[in-house]
């Protein structure tokens, strides 16, 4: 039998660990969407999230191109997804692709921090999302430069990610069995010291 969406978001929730703020565990990449629009005024939440991330020289290099459905901007973003994320990603009310300027704007010199800049925005914001009860899922399988050209992005901006945006809905209606299945199974981390070294190649202990 297949789970429900309820059923499927406990699933996915990391386990606890004191003193983590809940949201953390609680943010998940759905692929399911319901048939239901997400309003202005929680979209505006969900970017005053990303207003405030922490940025180089607070450049805040980002610029979000944010799609509803039925827009332009929507069928353009959409337009430049592959066909694996075309599949799902229809389903989404909220299509957003993330781009970051490339220079300074005090003196016009690289800013070789401006990708890693807009991963925080865009990280701010799917946290804020999830604690609004919105899912979000980001993509990386879309043509960058198709999007540019689409969208008319100036050479100037690196190009992140798409987000698709929306609120749950059941695993079933993926109508695929592998992607309901990645739905509804657990989700797996490394351990801490695989990534947290005290030295390079031995991990701290935590």
């Amino acid at each position: 039998m297949t789970k429900s969406a309820t059923e499927a978001h406990e699933l996915k929730k990391a386990p606890h660990v004191t003193g983590v703020l809940p949201i953390f565990h609680e943010r998940w990449s759905p692929r399911s969407f319901a048939d239901r629009e997400v309003s202005r005024e929680t979209l505006g939440k969900v970017f005053e999230a990303a207003r405030w991330a922490a940025s180089s020289y607070n450049e805040q290099p980002w610029r979000f191109l944010v799609g509803t459905r039925g827009s332009e901007t929507y069928k353009k973003i959409f337009e430049a997804l592959g066909e694996f994320n075309q599949n799902w990603a229809r389903t989404a009310p909220v299509l957003i692709l993330g781009v970051a300027r490339t220079t300074f704007s005090h003196n016009n010199t690289p800013n070789r921090h401006a990708l890693y800049d807009l991963g925080a925005a865009a990280s701010y914001m799917t946290l804020q999302a999830a604690a609004l009860g919105v899912a979000t899922h980001q993509m990386a399988g879309f043509d960058a430069e198709k999007a540019r050209a689409l969208l008319g992005i100036p050479a100037d901006y690196v190009i992140g990610a798409v987000i698709a945006l929306g609120y749950q809905d059941e695993p079933a209606k993926l109508g695929d069995e592998g992607l309901i299945k990645q739905e509804t199974t657990p989700r797996q981390r490394k351990p801490l010291h695989d990534f947290v070294l005290e030295a390079w190649g031995k991990g701290m202990e935590l």
